[in-house]
Formats: C-alpha cells, structure tokens, sequence
C-alpha cells in the first residue's frame, strides 16, 4: 500500500516497511519517555535518520532529548506535528491517544505507526514470547513466569509494561531464551504482527475508557494479545469478561480459574493442577509465597488471596505451554514474593496487620485485596478514573471494621458506604499520616489496616509508589512505637516498616 507520499524517501514508496529497510530512512518517534527513547536507541543503532517529538519540554524532557541527541536524533520538544513530513515510519510510545493528529496524517499518507512493542517483535520476529494482560494483576503474574523461567534454567527476562522495554529485550546478546512480557490495553492497540507462543488475559474490568472510546474498545485492544492463531490463548474461566474473549480466540483456548469445574489449570485438593498440558500437579496452594522475606522472616498471617492464586495459575498455564517442567514451577512459587505496593505486609503492631496494596490503582483490583482478608480497616481514595465504587462496597460491606478516606474521590467513595454500607463507620483524613492514625484507632486486634485505594494517586501523591512508601513509613513509625513499649507481635519478633 502506498499514498500520497510515496516518492518522497529517496525514490522509496511509503507504506509497509522491514526492520532492514530502515537504514538512512527517516523515522518519527512520538514521545521521548522510557519506551521513546528505548525505541529511538534501537532505531539509531538501525541507521535510521530518528527524529523524536514530545508535547512536554519539563526537565526530564530535556535530560532524555540531551541524551538523545548525543546519539545523533533530532529532538523536538514541546508540541507533536500535525504532519508526518518524510517520516517513512512513525513509532509511538503506549499513552499517546490513537486520535492524535500526526497519526492520522500518517495513516493518510500510508506511513505505518508502530507501538515501541511492535518493534520490538519486528527486531527478532522467532523470539519466545510469553505475554500478559489484565486490567489487574499483570504484573505479578509477570514476575511470577519471569520467576518460574529463571527456575527452569532458561535465560529469560521480563518486559514490556513492567519496565524494561521490549526492544530492548529484543536487541539483547546473546538472545534470552524467552521473555515474559507484560502488555498493557495501551501498547496492545499498535501493535500488528506480535505472536507470543502464548498469550494470557487474566480480567477485564472498566478502565481507561476515555482513551480507548468505551468498555468495547477497551476490550477488543486487551484481545490482540492473542490475535494470531498460532499463539495459544489462555483465558480466566472464572473472569466473564476474559471468558467471553476466550470464545473468539482463533487459536488454541486454555482456561485457568480456581473452580475444577470449568477450568484447565486449576486447584484439586488444595493442589494447583495442569490438565491442559499433561503436568499434573504443580505445587500445593499452602506453599505458594512461602519463601522467607528480604529480611530472613517467615510470612506469617494467612495464606495468599484468592486473586493472588489465580495469578499463579495464569503464570503456571503459560509456563506449562512453552515446555516448563512442573518441578520448576513449584519451586519458583514456593520462592516468589510480591512487589513493593502489592499487596505486601509493612509491619504487625499489637496484633492488627498493616498492608500496602498502594497499586489497586481502580475497584477491581482494591476488591481482590478487600475479600483477601477477614476484618479491614480500609484506607481508601485518591483520584477517580470515572469509575464507579458501589458494587465495590456492596462486595467488601461484610469485611469492613471501618473505613478512613482521603483523596479527591472521598466524597464518591463515602456516598457508596451510605448506600451499602451505612453502620461501617467513616472518617476522613488530610494525609497519609492521618490516615494511618485514624486506621490505627478504629483497627482491633486481628484486623487488617489495609491501604488499597481503588484510585489512582496523582491528585496528593506523585504516583502509586510514593502513596505506598508514606503508608509504610507511617505503619513503620507505629511499629517502632509498639516495639518501644515492649509490643509484640504474633511471630515473636517486633518488626518496623
């Protein structure tokens, strides 16, 4: 296909392009953050003539266009072209919305747009991928498979939404063997041609709605992942929403769920079992997580919620289909820890468990860490993504000892708890401080002081991370506290943040 542009490119027509065609051909690289400026690395080092564009012109702006222009891009910050000039390819970072002006002079002329993942595929098209997407819990997951790949001997890594960019992994030498990758709705929408050998979508709840025009394009974008018929398609059987896009996979359909009944790779007998692929058993629930801590601890407290079990099975189901032997997928559980924010226990003070689940960023992933625990004390709020809260509250109103918000949403939040949850008693609070003194107050021994917003964080916080450090520095200071005053908790050991 070519359009009105084709000439333009010394005599070469526009339109599809190869990775090794690229070389003295001038690209157009939209947004310079960490995917941009890995993907205008790779194209310079392709002998591409790279030129990179940006709306901002803030400081790490103008650290990365620096860099980049050591290196021989040419760099335009502080507004995005409205042409695509002679650009014969134009490669996007995953948050630029797809009604972008540029992309459609690019469309118009027959200049293909790439998401930075579609790049990476076309760098080393016969990688092993093993992909993920979910509106929650991918990146467990994905730390999970990098876990379990590592455990089976493989040279893998993990990458793409977790941080470190696909075409980075990509140009790595020696090749890894395989790499995990996890996909965001945002990357999935430009990408064509990715064929991972599997392909997993563990939920698919309300998100990003403005960007992607509604619930239906949301999905359809969370669907690409397993687009080609030779990538086996593993779906949550207990997730309507992944099920019903389970149904118009095009290749091989795998289920996972925690009811033996209607999935594949599932739990017997307090076992996780693969049926799909022959492996049988593949390590008992009860030692999921049961490595020791950074800190040589033991757990301790309950075993892993149910949200965090399906994770291990998506992680398993996607091992299992790329040949990992069930030892090594057993062992890797036993070992994984969660990362920081996700659901990960700060500190144990006079008997009430503080947790940091700062990343359930919407309702869906805060209702997974509510039904988690027994007894909560929930610290919730933040910025709304125009998202509703009531079936939410309606799920955790048996759980709840109190709740204590914060946040631009507080008010949204609080109108759901009169309406499903009206004896569960409320306050407010200013900030992350307040918050934990006020959670402290109304928690009893046994509780759980739960910090799992279902908001995102930029209207107080500069992002998720920060949220969860001051909850953990404030539940640390309690436990310092508590250790002062010859506190012990459940496990012998006085523990601060």
């Amino acid at each position: 296909m070519t359009g009105p542009g084709a000439g333009d490119v010394a005599g070469q027509a526009r339109g599809d392009v190869a990775v090794d065609e690229l070389k003295d051909a001038p690209v157009t690289v939209v947004g310079i953050g960490v995917s941009g400026a890995a993907a205008a690395r790779a194209l310079l080092r392709l002998g591409a003539r790279v030129t990179v564009v940006d709306a901002g012109d803030g400081a790490p702006a103008q650290a990365a266009a620096a860099e980049l222009r050591a290196a021989g891009a040419v760099v335009e910050l502080g507004g995005l072209p409205t042409a695509v000039g002679p650009a014969r390819l134009v490669v996007t970072s995953p948050g630029v919305p797809p009604g972008t002006p540029l992309f459609g002079a690019a469309r118009a002329a027959g200049v293909p747009v790439w998401g930075e993942i579609e790049l990476g595929w076309r760098l080393r098209p016969a990688a092993r991928w093993l992909a993920i997407t979910g509106t929650n819990g991918k990146t467990t997951t994905t730390e999970m498979l990098g876990a379990i790949l590592t455990a089976a001997g493989r040279r893998a890594a993990t990458a793409g939404n977790i941080g470190t960019p696909v075409v980075t992994a990509a140009l790595a030498e020696p090749p890894y063997d395989t790499l995990a990758v996890e996909l965001s709705s945002f990357q999935l929408h430009y990408t064509e041609t990715a064929a991972p050998v599997a392909a997993a979508i563990l939920n698919v709840a309300p998100d990003h709605l403005d960007w992607h025009g509604g619930p239906d394009g949301y999905a359809a974008d969370k669907a690409r992942i397993w687009m080609h018929p030779a990538t086996i398609a593993v779906g949550n059987a207990d997730d309507p929403a992944s099920a019903a896009l389970l149904a118009s996979a095009p290749g091989r359909r795998v289920t996972f769920g925690l009811d033996p009944a209607t999935a594949e790779v599932t739990v017997v007998d307090g076992c996780l079992v693969d049926r799909a692929f022959g492996g049988g058993p593949l390590g008992a629930v009860a030692d999921l997580l049961a490595g020791p801590r950074p800190d040589g601890s033991a757990p301790g407290g309950p075993g892993p919620g149910r949200h965090l079990v399906a994770n291990a099975l998506a992680a398993a189901a996607l091992a299992r289909a790329d040949g990992v032997e069930p030892a090594a997928i057993a062992s890797a559980l036993a070992a994984y820890r969660p990362g920081a924010h996700r659901n990960a226990l700060v500190t144990t003070v006079d008997g009430v468990r503080y947790v940091d689940d700062s990343k359930a960023t919407n309702p869906h992933a805060a209702a997974a860490s509510l039904t988690a625990y027994p007894s909560v004390v929930w610290i919730a709020g933040g910025l709304n993504k125009g998202l509703a809260f009531d079936e939410l509250v309606e799920l955790a109103a048996g759980r709840l000892r109190a709740v204590v918000l914060i946040g631009r949403c507080a008010d949204e939040i609080a109108a759901a708890l009169a309406r499903h949850a009206p004896d569960v008693p409320m306050e407010r609070a200013a900030g992350m401080d307040d918050a934990v003194e006020a959670a402290a107050r109304l928690a009893r021994a046994g509780d759980t002081v739960l910090l799992a917003p279902a908001a995102a964080s930029m209207d107080m916080f500069r992002d998720y991370a920060e949220r969860g450090d001051l909850f953990a520095a404030a539940a640390g200071r309690r436990g310092q506290v508590g250790a002062a005053q010859g506190v012990v908790p459940p496990g012998g050991q006085s523990r601060g943040g």
